[in-house]
């Protein structure tokens, strides 16, 4: 397990970041938490974060964010357009904001990057035409951070619950079906992956299940 690490969040005010940043503060890790709306800051610092306001959306080049994230070990993609976004929104986040992370990573000499993806997004073309284009998106957003050269791992959790965290999985390289997992235990598992610098190179797929969370990641390598 590495010693105390300083993590940048991208999409910060998410709720599996702020989840996540909760669990670096209970650790002794730094995190900042990257968030376009400043009004979100109180949010994130509440949850132990250090906020950092900057539109990923908007930004043209990456100096900025390359800046706000010198210095840190890793960095976790978490933004999403949301429900209720256009297709053209799912293509300047979900894919845009994370290309732009790891061109970021990269200038700023940090090589370890976790993309929070989706179950399903190695088939988007088997999704009902209104979700298509962010299957679409997240398909190619990992497809550009398998392509970067850096100490990846994409998780593709199943769909987002907020029952409580049961601390057992199931996280494989590849599901048959769907399923479900509760946002607590997606951010013990990205503390996992962080924290043990686990399944480095590897796009692994999360859902409930009955593995307790640190064998699970322990499992990866």
């Amino acid at each position: 397990m590495l010693g105390s690490m300083d993590v940048a969040i991208a999409g910060g005010h998410g709720q599996v970041a702020l989840r996540l940043e909760r669990l670096l503060a209970a650790a002794g890790h730094r995190s900042r938490a990257i968030v376009r709306n400043p009004d979100h800051a109180a949010d994130v610092a509440a949850a132990g974060a250090e906020p950092v306001v900057l539109d990923l959306e908007a930004i043209a080049g990456v100096a900025a964010l390359t800046d706000a994230l010198r210095g840190a070990d890793a960095v976790v993609f978490a933004a999403g357009a949301g429900p209720g976004s256009g297709p053209e929104r799912k293509r300047t986040v979900d894919f845009g904001a994370a290309v732009k992370l790891v061109a970021a990573a990269g200038q700023a000499g940090i090589d370890r990057y976790v993309m929070i993806s989706t179950l399903g997004a190695d088939r988007p073309e088997a999704r009902p035409d209104a979700m298509r284009p962010y299957f679409a998106a997240k398909a190619e957003a990992e497809e550009a951070l398998r392509a970067s050269g850096l100490a990846f791992t994409v998780l593709r959790p199943g769909s987002l619950t907020d029952d409580p965290g049961t601390g057992r999985v199931t996280l494989v390289d590849h599901l048959d079906g769907w399923g479900t997992v509760p946002r607590d235990d997606v951010a013990a598992v990205l503390l996992a992956l962080l924290a043990d610098r686990a399944g480095v190179g590897r796009t692994v797929e999360l859902v409930a299940g009955d593995t307790p969370i640190a064998a699970a990641v322990a499992a990866l390598g």
